[in-house]
């Protein structure tokens, strides 16, 4: 590692001046504190919403809250056997909450649509409510044990006439690891990276995930997988840090300690390989544009112009000043394409200050290329360790005159 200086932050792991939360972050702080309780401590509230969810059903009652309360159970088995399986590692309670209210809700509106007397329940209507009850429960089991694990490579192609080398030069982008413990998933990330044997490699940070920042398996389990990445990746491999909440200054650099991995915390590097000269321009995130725009035009201004310059920064928000200085190439993360989409609408939530006008993939305005990828890891704290149409990806460029 080369001067490792991942952020602003305190060696205590305090915030720069200026760093706000953003609402995300005080939601998944709240979840997290109802993650810290028991499920079965939560029996009164599960009985509860079975009622809810029942009590339009008039004669069907009983059977009404005996499919809401067999659907929480078997969700809460699904949650609770994630870790036991090392496939994921968040708490329990929060998402299954979550998903007992959505059960409680189809149940309750199912009845009432289809009761217009308090004993006009009908067995159909009990058969359309459990079949919502499945698709929610099937969804549930789609995107926490299925797609992430989906990890997939993404191709991209850029063109440009600042690179002159007689052949491409392949780049590999890897972002948001979110590091929990070494699963499936990143084992199948280095069986890729040892199958695509790319010349140059980036991670545009969040290393860990936002619950085990300070827990010493995560920590070990993350420089295990980096050192390994070094072990399987043929070329150089250039990094920065994401979020000031996940990257912290008194953890990252003891994870980075003594890999072969090019740390670019306020840094241009000039990278030549295949005949071609790119700057690789690396910034810090501070995750407040008043802090990382004046930061990034002073670091720009080092730069030779001529050069086909990459942008390394862990979210999207520098676009418009990308796009001003008249950048090649930008590749970051952050998104995670919204984790959890939508069908037709996409991401609900970003963490960008331009919500979704960059929430994921590729983007062109002016002579900039911005690609957003979706990452690898998943939100952490109280946040449910799902992806719904938002596999995991890594993105092979290859960068040719």
């Amino acid at each position: 590692m080369q001067d490792p200086q991942p952020n602003a932050t305190s060696r205590h792991g305090h915030h720069p001046p200026g760093y706000v939360l953003h609402p995300l972050h005080i939601a998944l702080i709240l979840a997290e504190l109802v993650g810290r309780v028991h499920p079965l401590a939560l029996t009164p509230a599960w009985l509860a919403l079975a009622a809810i969810a029942c009590w339009p059903w008039g004669t069907l009652r009983l059977p009404a809250a005996i499919l809401a309360l067999a659907f929480t159970l078997a969700d809460g088995a699904g949650l609770a056997l994630l870790p036991r399986l090392r496939r994921s590692f968040g708490a329990v309670t929060p998402p299954l909450l979550a998903l007992s209210l959505v059960h409680t809700v189809l149940a309750w509106a199912v009845g009432l649509c289809g009761c217009t007397h308090p004993t006009s329940a009908t067995w159909p209507g009990l058969l359309v409510a459990t079949a919502l009850h499945l698709a929610v429960s099937g969804t549930f089991v789609y995107a926490t044990w299925i797609e992430p694990f989906r990890l997939g490579v993404t191709q991209a192609r850029l063109r440009s006439a600042k690179l002159n080398g007689p052949t491409s030069l392949r780049l590999l982008h890897i972002s948001d690891l979110h590091v929990e413990r070494i699963t499936a998933r990143e084992e199948r990330l280095l069986r890729l990276v040892e199958e695509l044997a790319p010349d140059v490699v980036v991670l545009t940070g969040d290393y860990l995930n936002l619950s085990y920042v300070y827990d010493a398996t995560a920590q070990a389990e993350a420089r295990d997988l980096l050192s390994r990445l070094c072990d399987v990746a043929r070329g150089p491999i250039y990094a920065i840090t994401g979020s000031p909440p996940v990257d912290r200054s008194d953890v990252v650099p003891a994870i980075f300690e003594g890999l072969p991995i090019a740390w670019l915390p306020e840094t241009i590097a000039d990278l030549y390989l295949n005949g071609h000269t790119i700057q690789i321009a690396g910034l810090s995130c501070l995750r407040e544009r008043c802090l990382d725009v004046p930061r990034l035009r002073r670091l720009l201004d080092e730069r030779r112009r001529p050069e086909f310059t990459l942008l390394l920064y862990h979210s999207p928000d520098l676009m418009p000043e990308a796009v001003e200085a008249g950048l090649d190439l930008y590749l970051c993360g952050h998104t995670h394409g919204g984790q959890i989409r939508l069908p037709l609408f996409g991401a609900l939530i970003t963490s960008s200050d331009f919500w979704k006008r960059y929430e994921m993939g590729r983007y062109e305005e002016g002579h900039t290329t911005l690609y957003v990828s979706r990452g690898l890891g998943m939100e952490g704290l109280g946040a449910p360790r799902a992806r719904f149409l938002a596999p995991p990806e890594i993105v092979l460029w290859t960068l040719s005159s």
